[in-house]
Parts: C-alpha cells; structure tokens; sequence
C-alpha cells in the first residue's frame, strides 16, 4: 500500500473514532430521556365534581314551596377537596409542602451541530416549604410563600450525567439548594376553590447557582383533594445564574438556556 493511501486510511481511522468517541460521550453522559412535561394530578372523581356554590346553598323545591337551605356538617364546611368546594375562610392558614411535589430541569443537547431528538431531564422530590393564605371576598390569597429544593439529588436516566452537574454547570456540590421567595401577592381565582385549574403568576426571588434574580413564573393552580397544586416553569439562560452549559467537548454541546419545571404540592397545616 502506498504511503498516500496510508495516510487517507489513517485519516479515515481517526475521523471514525472521533465520531464514535462522541457519539458513546452523548449516548453515555448526555444522552436525552423522553419525559413528559409536570402537570397537576387527576382529582378524585367526588372533587371533580365539586361545585362553587356557598355552603348553605337552598335545595331545589317544587314549585311554590319556599326553599330551604341545605344541611351542612361543621366538617363539610372545615375540609377543602373531598367532594366540596373549600371556602376562603376554611382555606386560611399556613399550607405546608406535602408529597408528590417535585421540582427539576429540562434542558436541549446537541450531537456534532444536529439537535438530539430529546431532552434531558432530571428531578428531585427533596422540596420542602410553605405558603400562607389569607381570605379575600369569595376568593384567597397567597400572601407570603417561600420553597426550597436539594439539587444533589436530582435524578436522570443516566447516573453519568447525574455525576456531571453536580461539577459542571449547576455545580450543585457547590451550590447543593435552589430556592424561590413569592415577592408578591397572587390573588387565587374562586374557580380554582371548586377544583378547577387556573392560571396564575408567581412573582419573587429565584435563586440558582448561588445567583438570585427575580423572576416572573406563569403556573396553574388549583384546589382537589383536599390539596392545593402549582404547577408551572420557567426557562431562561444559563447565564443569567452564572452558569456554563455542561458541554463534552466539541463532541456534545447542551443549548444555552435551561428550563425549570416544578409541581407543588401543599396540606394544611
């Protein structure tokens, strides 16, 4: 074999294990995993058909009678969810994070300049916290919230990437808590009391990477079961909390924003 043809073979050999030494760094530390965005839960079939009405509603009468009001427990009127719409006044009061809240990240990889066909996503159910509601007419209000996640126990599909963010972009054994602080007050629409979802929007603090910014977060929330559920998320540049992108090389490149995703959970009490 000529020396020429050497050197193209030689050439050939390279490219392929440049190729395939990216490709096994995408397919082993940055690979995507297909999950479905966070979204609030199906309630009960008693919550969801509960109605708005006031408590002490009159019963339907025949034509003629005079209408009565229709008997209430003291439990009735106590419990939010469970078959009843809850009321303002019963709604109030410090609702704590309870199970099934999680929070996490999405973010979109690139393979040598072609978009990867999925995300990656991780997430953490370490998310603690509380809100205080107050009575306002028919409605409530969140008047102070604040909620805290353990970002070292984020979790993927690949323990390999879940090792490399806790050195690389979010640094999480450096910075090991993302937290948000509601800076102001988010009036809850009367619907979202008889288990329907609604939109609302989360002003306040957030905190990543040791960087706080205030943020502006649309979410939906809403009343079943007893518990009140936020869901919503937020993307935004690495940058902004003073991150890089955790890209491999010239072989993985992971897009410059990131997206936070969370669904919260919260019981009275």
């Amino acid at each position: 074999m000529t020396r020429n043809r050497w050197i193209a073979v030689a050439l050939v050999a390279a490219v392929a294990v440049v190729g395939v030494g990216g490709y096994v760094a995408w397919d082993q530390l940055l690979r995507g995993d297909e999950v479905a965005p966070l979204s609030l839960s199906s309630p009960s079939p008693a919550a969801a058909g509960a109605t708005a009405a006031p408590t002490g509603a009159a019963e339907p009468t025949a034509a003629g009678e005079a209408a009565t009001p229709a008997p209430t427990s003291a439990a009735q009127s106590a419990t939010p969810g469970a078959g009843t719409a809850g009321t303002p006044d019963a709604l109030a009061g410090a609702w704590t994070v309870t199970d099934g809240s999680v929070v996490g990240y999405r973010v979109r990889e690139q393979l040598g300049g072609v978009t990867a066909l999925t995300d990656a996503v991780g997430r953490t159910s370490d998310v603690t916290g509380a809100a205080t509601l107050a009575a306002a007419g028919a409605s409530v209000q969140v008047t102070d919230a604040s909620f805290t996640a353990d970002v070292t126990t984020l979790t993927s599909d690949n323990d390999r990437r879940d090792g490399r963010i806790r050195q690389m972009g979010l640094e999480s054994d450096t910075y090991p808590e993302a937290s948000f602080v509601l800076t102001a007050p988010v009036d809850v629409p009367a619907e979202a009391l008889g288990g329907a979802a609604v939109p609302v929007t989360l002003g306040g603090d957030l905190t990543i990477h040791g960087v706080t910014k205030a943020v502006t977060i649309p979410a939906e929330a809403r009343l079943a079961d007893g518990v009140i559920e936020v869901v919503g998320s937020l993307t935004f540049p690495f940058a902004d909390f003073g991150m890089t992108p955790p890209s491999v090389g010239d072989f993985v490149k992971v897009e410059p924003d990131a997206t936070l995703e969370f669904l919260l959970r919260l019981a009275q009490g």
